[in-house]
């Protein structure tokens, strides 16, 4: 009789306790809101999630604050969304840097599969493969030819190691047997610089860095390294088009605390929908290059995984380490 007793009065507060998450998800929001963005300001990423909270706040009617938190690759301000209640009060809009620290970083300080809760893939932006004018190759082909003829081969830049700059051209490497260096910079700015002053000889940019010294014949562009075409600079090929499954983004997306009700996630999902949809948000996709996604929860849970075991092979073959 006694455990009957305490088996009901489990089931009582199971009950209740699924009661309050219902009301809580249908009040929700009731309160500001902040999305912790673990990089400095002033980036691509910065800007799109300070539009995306100008959207929420306009379509729920409280504050949404954006807090830069950088570090560690982003693992600083990944660890305090984790360490938040799970209320979908505290986000994150973080990257496939996410993907990439749990292989690059030997001792994690939380797991990106169990400890957050996956919301949308917001957006997407194919990096742009771009060699000085000094080096005579004009396609992928005559890149990896030259690559392969040099004694030394080729040396490229990227905006630090394990970023996605880096490891696209570590792909590339892997790919193709050319004899490819690493020269790590401390962010985008200074790679491009030393490119620009042939210090370099090739380069991974974002399409947005690109296009403009494209278009100036700063740099020559050879492919982009998504599987799809880049929208601004469309006559670039694919990395893939000459080496079938090569795919490396830049990718944007929201995250919450484990444990968020699947009915907020929900939410909050839906609303990123809603504001890919805004002239605002175009321009800016337009203007970066970049391509609206607002993947469902389910697939952006998916993909996580899939790119998880990417980069893992990436950076192990590599044997890439974090810059300190």
């Amino acid at each position: 009789m006694k455990k009957q007793s305490l088996i009901a009065a489990a089931c009582a507060a199971l009950a209740a306790m699924a009661g309050t998450t219902s009301a809580q998800a249908q009040d929700y929001p009731a309160r500001s809101i902040r999305i912790i963005l673990p990089f400095s300001p002033g980036a691509g990423t910065d800007l799109l999630a300070r539009l995306l909270s100008q959207r929420f706040y306009a379509n729920w009617g409280h504050t949404v604050t954006v807090d830069n938190r950088p570090g560690a690759g982003g693992n600083i301000g990944a660890e305090m969304v984790v360490k938040s209640p799970p209320d979908g009060y505290t986000l994150l809009m973080s990257t496939a840097s996410l993907a990439v620290n749990v292989t690059l970083y030997p001792k994690m300080p939380f797991s990106v599969v169990r400890d957050l809760a996956p919301i949308t893939e917001v957006a997407s932006a194919p990096i742009i493969v771009v060699v000085h004018p000094s080096v005579p190759a004009r396609t992928i082909q005559e890149l990896v030819a030259l690559a392969k003829a040099r004694k030394d081969g080729l040396n490229y830049g990227s905006n630090g190691t394990g970023t996605t700059s880096h490891l696209a051209a570590e792909l590339l490497k892997q790919v193709s047997g050319g004899k490819l260096t690493h020269i790590p910079y401390k962010g985008a700015s200074a790679a491009l610089t030393s490119l620009l002053g042939g210090e370099i000889e090739m380069g991974f940019p974002s399409s947005t860095s690109a296009r403009p010294l494209i278009a100036a014949g700063k740099v020559r562009g050879l492919a982009v390294t998504t599987k799809r075409k880049s929208s601004v600079l469309p006559d670039l090929p694919t990395v893939d088009s000459i080496y079938p499954g090569f795919d490396v983004d830049n990718w944007f997306a929201l995250w919450a605390p484990a444990g968020t009700s699947s009915a907020i996630i929900a939410k909050v999902q839906a609303e990123v929908v809603k504001s890919l949809q805004h002239q605002d948000m175009k321009n800016y996709m337009q203007r970066e290059g970049a391509e609206p996604v607002g993947s469902t929860t389910a697939e952006f849970t998916a993909f996580v995984s899939r790119e998880i075991e990417k980069y893992a092979k990436i950076v192990k073959a590599s044997g890439a380490k974090p810059d300190v």
